[in-house]
């Protein structure tokens, strides 16, 4: 198995779309002044989604098969689909040049291009069949043979991890030396282990979804300061109790990123004093990625009885300003909210969907496995909500 690099409702949309589906025609609009209440709604939602799948606009709007238990699968495929950067790179065919023949396996990101291929070019309005593309997901991780239910996020670190050892520009990795990089400023120091991880590491895959944490460790008793810069894939965030049901992301990020005392057991070794000392830990983010990826803890990690947070976190859809969590505050850190993971039900039986953004037409669209249809933003945000695909904004889009 590979090792893991660091980290069912139909919905109607509550204002009906005209400009974004001009086939609703004057004339129908005469019509269904006379129609009931419920029999308008099914009407309209209906011709919706049959008319988009005929239309330009269906791009990308195409439901998954479940092929037995795979809707955790299709949830995280339907949200890397509505991921622009990575669908480009896919649909544009650039993967190509990456994918280098000297190496046995390609047949990763072969599959998952041909997937995202097929559901932004298919004229068609049936849904896709992912068997061809699962295959090769489980030679990659066994543990996906089957048809036994995952959990999404751990299958999206397998496949982010899968897709970029197959198109990584490195094809020989040098050895790892051990430097002496205290000397350094924690500019530089961050900038030289990003460099080094570079070496190593360096596919289009990182380039999207790839950050850098800072660990900076402080001692309580000579006051010295050692930082360890590591590279993340996703932020498995803590959710925030609080005496009522709702926190909102911004908690749940400060709680991650906050000081925790390290003492007793904890205590680490200072360099300084050459003795184990209770110190002060605290995260910050040096470098932010492109495409953020949050990860709501909602499973207990006891294995012996497993349990879920159902907490409503409130998160925001636009302008998700990051830069008080930055190491610096230079640095540009508002996201935009593209896609949603969501997981329904409790540990023992569950369902997960997607709500996407998408990225040829700004709406938002529910993909339930074979169904996919229009929904409302003010909809996107639930308690079922579990990870989150945020896209870093253009400094110059902001006024």
């Amino acid at each position: 198995m590979p090792s893991l690099r660091q980290s069912y409702t139909v919905t109607v949309p509550e204002d009906p779309p005209i400009v974004t589906f001009p086939f609703f025609s004057r004339e129908l609009r005469r019509k269904s002044q006379s129609m009931t209440g419920s029999v308008l709604v099914s009407t309209f939602v209906g011709l919706l989604i049959n008319q988009a799948k005929n239309s330009k606009s269906a791009q990308g709007l195409i439901g998954l098969r479940n092929l037995g238990n795979t809707c955790f699968m299709n949830s995280i495929l339907q949200c890397l689909s509505n991921t622009r950067d990575l669908r480009d790179y896919c649909l544009q065919n650039s993967h190509r040049r990456d994918l280098n023949n000297s190496r046995s396996n390609t047949a990763l990101m072969e599959e998952f291009a041909k997937l995202i291929q097929t559901l932004w070019t298919s004229s068609g309005s049936e849904a896709v069949s992912p068997s061809e593309f699962k295959t090769q997901i489980q030679k990659y991780a066994p543990r996906f043979v089957g048809y036994n239910q995952q959990d999404a996020q751990e299958f999206l670190r397998f496949l982010l991890d899968g897709l970029h050892n197959e198109v990584n520009r490195v094809t020989v990795r040098p050895k790892a030396i051990m430097e002496d990089l205290d000397h350094l400023t924690d500019d530089e120091k961050g900038k030289r282990m990003w460099k080094k991880y570079l070496e190593r590491e360096d596919s289009r895959i990182v380039d999207l979804f790839v950050g850098q944490l800072k660990s900076s460790l402080t001692c309580n008793e000579c006051g010295y300061c050692s930082t360890v810069f590591d590279p993340f894939w996703d932020l498995s965030l803590p959710i925030a109790k609080k005496g009522y049901g709702e926190v909102s992301l911004m908690d749940c990020i400060r709680l991650f990123t906050k000081e925790d005392v390290l003492d007793g057991d904890e205590k680490p070794t200072c360099y300084r004093c050459k003795a184990r000392r209770k110190c002060t830990k605290k995260f910050t983010i040096q470098r932010f990625p492109k495409i953020l990826v949050l990860h709501l803890k909602r499973f207990s990690e006891a294995r012996i009885r497993m349990s879920k947070l159902s907490t409503f976190v409130n998160f925001p859809l636009k302008d998700l300003d990051l830069r008080e969590f930055a190491s610096e505050n230079s640095i540009h850190a508002v996201y935009n909210l593209c896609a949603v993971s969501n997981h329904s039900g409790t540990t023992m039986g569950g369902h997960y969907t997607a709500y996407c953004r998408s990225p040829a037409s700004g709406e938002w669209y529910t993909f339930n496995d074979s169904r996919v249809t229009p929904m409302s933003s003010s909809q996107v945000r639930t308690s079922d909500a579990y990870v989150l695909f945020y896209e870093l904004s253009s400094p110059s889009s902001r006024m």
